[in-house]
């Protein structure tokens, strides 16, 4: 059965496109205006072995904000979407992902219920000229509530000896924690034969 979605939110802020296949290679074709954001969203792709297409024009003019924020909206309704009824698949997935001085564990639960924790040190307040590092909470919050997931990311070590995190570091380190957890929970249980993984009987 194929997993994939097209998902497009409009609004008089942005226009959003996101289309995702679970079951890809790692493909990406990402452009958001924002040149960090793109590169931490091809992450997500690469890490996570999924095929991944966004496309978003935002009121850049203004700030970043509502692009990042929709665009985080789009990418969660497209994993939703995705997974359909979520037979099959393992639900659970947890990562941990070091990144020179960095150390960031993330954990999901593909619940359908949505709830997000995030634990980051204060950084620098800008990775680039337009991404704000106090988005990426928000990016991961918008991310579960759309997605309908539990997500956990912390931040286990970020300093250098004598020195501030890096920004770069501990945010890059975030995003491919995060793809390889949703690697694993999106991933098919052989040992499960298309059961849905709750005594539920629906996620």
């Amino acid at each position: 059965m194929s997993r994939t979605a097209r998902v497009e939110r409009i609004t008089k802020e942005t226009k959003v496109l996101v289309e995702i296949d679970l079951d890809g290679t790692g493909r990406a074709e990402i452009t958001t205006g924002v040149g960090f954001y793109d590169h931490m969203l091809n992450q997500i792709a690469r890490h996570g072995g999924f095929d991944l297409t966004v496309h978003t024009v935002g009121d850049l003019e203004i700030d970043a904000h509502h692009t990042m924020e929709d665009t985080a909206l789009a990418l969660g309704a497209a994993f939703d979407q995705a997974l359909g009824d979520k037979a099959g698949i393992r639900r659970y997935g947890s990562a941990t992902v070091p990144m020179d001085e960095v150390l960031v564990r993330a954990a999901v639960d593909l619940s359908g219920r949505p709830y997000v924790l995030h634990d980051e040190p204060a950084l620098a307040p800008y990775i680039g000229p337009v991404y704000p590092t106090s988005m990426t909470r928000h990016i991961w919050e918008s991310f579960g509530q759309a997605a309908r997931i539990t997500l956990h990311v912390d931040v286990l070590r970020a300093a250098r000896p004598g020195g501030h995190p890096d920004a770069h570091h501990v945010v890059e380190a975030q995003f491919k924690a995060v793809s390889r957890a949703l690697r694993e929970a999106t991933s098919i249980d052989p040992r499960s034969a298309g059961a849905i993984p709750s005594t539920k009987g629906a996620l």
